[in-house]
Formats: structure tokens, sequence, C-alpha cells
């Protein structure tokens, strides 16, 4: 059997979806390619989109036209601002999401879409003919002819479950592994590497007892992800906060020699940032409790999802000290939690565009790059379709810069440095975070997705009002002098009676007004950088023969093949001794081409 497509995307889960639609929004055949129709855009861990710096990438990525923000508006159980005692820059969302209904949602999308087929199979062969993307071939022996492969593998390839003593092969929540396509990807030249995440035990909900819980509640009004969304979804849940204790800490210390963890059973690599709960209680043993949130599965769903309690433990430890928790003394685990490994490949392998280094046609994008989350996988999708898209219509590579998008800090982070652990987005990472805000994530990035043929008139309509309106409010608020007290402590922007303009132009402009020294200085730190960015290194550059780099500098750069001198700078083993040295031969070489 054989298939002809444009491009074909390995993999429906959040890196995927987005990928497929931002493939064919842009007018590309587009293949889905799935290992199980039920697994399309699954939570497999927690049932929420969003969270600090995770927040800033979902409203990117529909800010470019993508579909993660309007799916958890329509499915919006409960939603936050994170971080709102601090300044705005690191303001971010968080929404409680019914997990089913998002997938509904996600499936809904992906099947109404033009250019869009979604099919069920097993990759097992990214076929190439002279060093370029042809095809893809599939376990039962078909074959998908394409010009271009996105790999969204999520955490399927080769994947191992563990739970104590006990492991075997298998995906997230029952489903199966993909076991062939990590061969496939060796014999194309990536060095692969093992990770592990993992995820807490579900419990029934007739089991708990709420009322030895505090109440947390969600915000009112609630801010939607999408700029598109304009009735603002609604709090139907509430969650809860309860505490790990001493009891809870005995029975795991006891018991850590059965710990996968601490028996050398995992092999893979965690994320430092989500340990598990017997890393924490080994880790911190000062603290004498944790805190642990439930949070719904879904509105008409019976389980709950016991946040703070990722663990590998065997089954009669996660039994025991789940009923230590002050609620959850009577609890029944309808699913007991688990860790996963998984491989996935080194993404300095991949240009800033998530395009393969030495393979033309070939996109990677989610997990299988090194990061965890669903809304990291989900940015990297949207970025990785375009591209895929672009190189099929032989147009230059859509890249996101570093003071651009918190998309640009992600991707630069992880082909330019890589990553030794799940990589997870924090608004730390970005050094120019208040320039990168969620809330003008539509004003920095629509236009430019506009242009591409990606985002869509109505969008780029609604940015171009919010852009007027702010400039207006300003204009108006100097003429009356009303500048400089909007500039004091505590001070907030109260529109005057008949100035009638959306609340977002509104927030636009008490932002602009009251941190307008600080922006200037981050957007002159930005112009600095610019000259380094700017500055092209060639992509056939010798760097061997550059005598004058070290070695470790030669060898790094050969590899990653960096697109700008400020990308090289950025890369490990490359030292500003070096930087000096490409400064000076870059100039030299353009000096022989104007000769």
């Amino acid at each position: 059997m054989s298939y002809r497509f444009d491009v074909c995307v390995i993999g429906a889960g959040h890196a995927g979806c987005e990928a497929a639609l931002a493939v064919a929004r842009m007018g590309q055949n587009t293949c889905l390619l799935t290992l199980n129709m039920e697994s399309v855009a699954l939570m497999p861990c927690n049932p929420s989109i969003g969270g600090t710096g995770k927040g800033h990438l979902v409203r990117e990525v529909d800010a470019l036209g993508g579909e993660m923000g309007l799916a958890a508006d329509d499915v919006t159980l409960q939603s936050r601002m994170l971080n709102t005692a601090k300044g705005p820059a690191v303001h971010s969302l968080r929404a409680q999401a019914d997990k089913r209904m998002y997938q509904n949602r996600m499936l809904s999308a992906l099947m109404s879409q033009d250019n869009l087929t979604l099919l069920q199979g097993e990759a097992v062969e990214i076929v190439t003919r002279n060093g370029r993307v042809t095809g893809v071939k599939t376990l039962t022996g078909s074959m998908i002819e394409c010009r271009s492969v996105i790999v969204c593998a999520g955490v399927y390839l080769k994947s191992r479950i563990i739970i104590g003593e006990a492991a075997w092969d298998g995906g997230p929540q029952g489903l199966l592994p993909a076991n062939e396509l990590s061969r496939s990807l060796v014999d194309l030249g990536f060095p692969l590497r093992r990770f592990k995440t993992g995820t807490p035990a579900r419990v029934d909900e007739r089991t708990i007892d709420f009322d030895k819980m505090t109440e947390q509640l969600g915000d009112e009004p609630i801010t939607p992800f999408s700029f598109l969304t304009d009735k603002a979804p609604e709090n139907k849940v509430k969650c809860y906060l309860t505490w790990t204790n001493e009891e809870t800490h005995r029975i795991i210390r006891e018991n850590l020699h059965r710990a996968p963890m601490f028996t050398g059973s995992i092999t893979g690599t965690g994320a430092r940032y989500c340990p598990s709960i017997e890393t924490k209680v080994d880790r911190f043993a000062d603290k004498d409790r944790h805190q642990i949130f439930l949070e719904p599965e879904g509105l008409n769903y019976p389980e709950w999802y016991v946040q703070g309690m990722s663990t590998s433990m065997p089954e009669d430890v996660q039994r025991a000290m789940y009923r230590t928790i002050p609620g959850l003394e009577k609890c029944v685990l309808t699913r007991l939690a688990y860790a996963i490994e998984y491989d996935c490949i080194d993404p300095t392998f991949l240009s800033p565009a998530l395009h393969a280094l030495k393979i033309p046609g070939l996109f990677f994008a989610g997990q299988v790059n090194g990061t965890s989350g669903y809304e990291e996988a989900a940015a990297q999708g949207i970025l990785a379709g375009i591209n895929a898209a672009l190189y099929n219509k032989e147009k230059e590579p859509f890249i996101l810069l570093r003071d651009q998008a918190y998309i640009g800090v992600m991707t630069d982070d992880l082909t330019t440095k890589g990553t030794d652990e799940p990589y997870r987005m924090m608004t730390s990472r970005a050094e120019y975070r208040l320039l990168l805000r969620q809330d003008n994530a539509d004003l920095r990035l629509t236009e430019r997705a506009h242009k591409i043929g990606l985002a869509t008139d109505e969008r780029l309509r609604r940015v171009e009002r919010k852009e007027k309106e702010t400039k207006e409010i300003i204009r108006r608020l100097t003429e009356e002098g009303k500048i400089q007290a909007l500039r004091q402590p505590g001070a907030t922007l109260t529109l005057p009676d008949g100035w009638d303009y959306l609340e977002s132009s509104r927030q636009q402009a008490e932002i602009s007004i009251r941190y307008e020294g600080y922006l200037d200085k981050e957007r002159a730190q930005v112009m600095k950088m610019r000259a380094m960015e700017e500055k092209q290194l060639p992509p056939d550059a010798d760097y061997e023969s550059i005598d004058a780099l070290r070695l470790e500098a030669r060898q790094k750069l050969t590899a990653q093949k960096p697109r700008s001198l400020g990308q090289a700078s950025r890369i490990p083993g490359v030292s500003p001794a070096d930087v000096a040295v490409l400064m000076v031969w870059l100039r030299k070489q353009e000096e022989l081409q104007r000769s």
C-alpha cells in the first residue's frame, strides 16, 4: 500500500497535532500518523494547560495561529493567573482542563481541517534517497511518500513502564510503545539518549474526604488563553490543597531500598524540576511536609489527579503512603503512579528551525527532542510544522530569536546548548522576559505568522486594533498630563468614562507607561545582541581550517553549524576568545568576497 502526501507527521500528541494543523493550514497535503486513534492529544499526566513559563508558550502558539489555546478555553474547568503578586513579566496562565473533552476537541479540529488525513499505524523507518527524506515506512508495510517528515514521537520510542520491581515495555496509560523507529534514527546518524518522566496515581473521587483539605478557587473573571476567545471560560470545579507529613516520609524512607530510582532499575535521566516524592523526601530531609494538590481529571469523570505525588514505588508502598495524606486516608488508587523511560535525540543535531542539520526534509518536535510538558511540545510542533511547509515551498525558514519569543528561547537552548535532562520552560530562562510577556504574544508574533500564511485575517485585524488603541490611550493620557501619576508605586490605570477601548488595550497601555524605563533598557540590550545575531556565519564554513580556534571549538562549531556569531557564542565549549577569532575570520571572508 502506498500513500502520497507533502508532509508526514509521526505522532499525534501535542507536538504532532500542532505540527499537522500548521502544515495543513499552510496548504500542504498532510498525513498525521498515530499509534492509536485513542491517544490523539492525550494528556497522560496532569489535567492542566499552562503554568509558569508554560502559559507564555500557549499564548505564543495561539498568536501564531495554533490550536492549543482555543481548545483549552473550550474545556476549562478552572483557571488562575499565577504569580500576580509579582510583575507582569512572570504572570502565567494555568487552567484545569477536562482531559477527555480536550482530546475530543482537538480531534474535531484535526478531522475538520482541510488538507489533513489522520491515519493509525506505527512508523518503523524514515526513508531517504540521496540524503533527503522521501517517505515513511509503517509496521504493516505501507509506504507514505512525502517531501518532508516531522517526528513527534513523544515518550513512545522503546518506552518502558516501571512500578517498583515490575517493569514492562509500554506507553503511557496502557498504550503500546513504538519499538522500531529508534533503529531508523540511529541509522540516520542520531545518537539516542534515555530520559525518564513519571506521573502520580489517580484516586477514586468517592474515596476522598475534601473537608480535610483547603479549597483552591479559580480567578473571577478568567483570562482566556486564546486571543480569539471572546467569552471567557467559567470556573466549574474547585481544586484542593493538602500536605504530606512525617508518617508519609517514614514509609518512603523505610522503602527506599525498593525504589527503582535508588535500586538502579531506572537508567533514564529524570527532570530536576519535577522530582518524584521519594526523591523530594530523600533530597530535602529537613522538610517535614510537601504540598499536594488534588485536581479533577474531568467534569463528569470519577478520577482525581494527585499533583506532587509522582512516584515509581511498589504498589503496596504507594497504597500505604497515599493513605497517610489528610483527606486520602480511605482513598482507592484507580491507577498506580509509574515512571516511564524512553528514547530521545540530542537536539543539537537540529537547526533553530528544528530541521535536521544533515538530512534535508527531516524535522523533530516535542519530547523526542528532550523536553517535558504539553506546552513545550505544542510550541515546538507549530514551529516545526511552519518550517516543514516552508521547506516544501523552498522558502527561507521561520526562526524565532531569544528576544522575540519564549519559543525562541526554548529552541535556541535546545539546538545550541542541548539538554542533559528533560527540558522545562521557566520564565528565568528568558533574559528579555519583560519584553516577552504573555499578554503581548499577539503583538509580537501574529503579524509574522500572517505573512507566512498561518495566522488568519481575523487574528491580524484584532492585533491591529489592539495596537492602535494602545497608542491612542497613551496619547490621550499624555495630552491630559496623567502619565506621571501612573508611574507611581501601586498606581493603576482606570479609563475615564466615555473611553471605549478593549481591556487588553488598556492593559497594554498601563504596562507600557509603568515600565517604560525598564522596557527601554531591555530594548537597548536586545539591539546590542542583535548585532551578533545579524553576523551570519556561512553554512558551509570550514572551521577545522581556522587554526586560531581551539580544538574543542572547532569540533563543536563543525558539528552544530551555527547560523550566526550570536548562536556560536552560546555553544558550550566555544569561549569568548573563540568568538573573537570568528569575528576576525568573518571580516576577512567578507573582504575577500568584496575584492
